[in-house]
């Protein structure tokens, strides 16, 4: 139904999961968030689902990123509320991380922010030759999470994830594929059908040996972790650029379509 924020359909063994609000670019609101999170524990439990899709609607986005006006940029104690609203988005990153069997990203369109790391948590991504990518962070005068930095690094690498970060530049075509962004790129009237064919195949596989692959796949990741002191100081520079006037600034500059001009403070 047009009015449903996601869109489940599943066919034998393999379930696609549409983000569809095409008129925000499949931004991730709260809502969406939610019943992305709501699904993927209820096919977890069912067992049944051994492949998952998720893809954007439409042919314009994947998924834009998350809803730029809900940022704060005041005061302490709005900065601990909004913090504690993005909770729920790194429960979904992780969530597609562990679900126990593989997850596809269809890159139907653009994934920028949120977008791209949701399809950075997918076990393989697949896109239109057409599309772009990007991490905006730096443009909007933010630090962002740990978690986040850590889950490209591990995915992309550690030189690729400076690039992409340092720079906030707009990636698209083959570029894409040396980054580790993308693993294929295919004409947009063949992505379907691609995609289609590799859950397929991923489903028909023994089911217990793709769940002990990806498990310990993800417990080889696991195996770096900050320790307490350290995560307390990366969570300390988030919370500090959450307060800063470039934030703000950063902020403003988007919503108005134009350069930011940033004071480092």
């Amino acid at each position: 139904m047009e009015n449903q924020i996601l869109l489940t359909e599943t066919h034998r063994n393999v379930c696609t999961l549409t983000l569809n609000r095409p008129q925000k670019k499949n931004s991730l609101s709260p809502q969406l968030v939610d019943k992305l999170l709501q699904a993927l524990d209820d096919l977890a439990a069912e067992d049944a689902v051994r492949a998952v899709i998720i893809r954007g609607s439409g042919y314009q986005a994947f998924c834009s990123g998350y809803d730029i006006g809900s940022l704060p940029t005041r005061h302490d104690k709005d900065v601990h509320e909004k913090l504690k609203t993005l909770n729920p988005v790194e429960a979904l990153f992780k969530a597609v991380v562990n679900y126990p069997f593989p997850v596809i990203a269809m890159l139907n369109g653009m994934a920028f922010g949120a977008g791209c790391e949701l399809s950075v948590c997918c076990d393989i991504r697949i896109g239109a030759d057409d599309i772009r990518m990007g991490m905006p962070p730096a443009k909007l005068g933010l630090v962002y999470p740990w978690s986040g930095l850590q889950r490209f690094i591990q995915v992309i690498g550690l030189r690729n994830t400076r690039e992409i970060f340092f720079t906030a530049r707009t990636y698209q075509g083959q570029r894409l594929k040396e980054l580790g962004l993308v693993d294929y790129l295919v004409a947009p009237d063949e992505l379907e059908g691609f995609v289609h064919r590799m859950a397929d195949d991923i489903a028909a596989n023994a089911p217990l040996a793709l769940k002990g692959t990806k498990r310990v796949l993800n417990l080889l990741l696991e195996s770096v972790a900050l320790d307490p002191q350290n995560l307390s100081q990366a969570e300390a520079i988030t919370r500090a650029a959450f307060l800063s006037e470039d934030l703000k600034e950063g902020r403003l500059a988007f919503l108005e379509k134009r350069k930011p001009r940033f004071k480092g403070r």
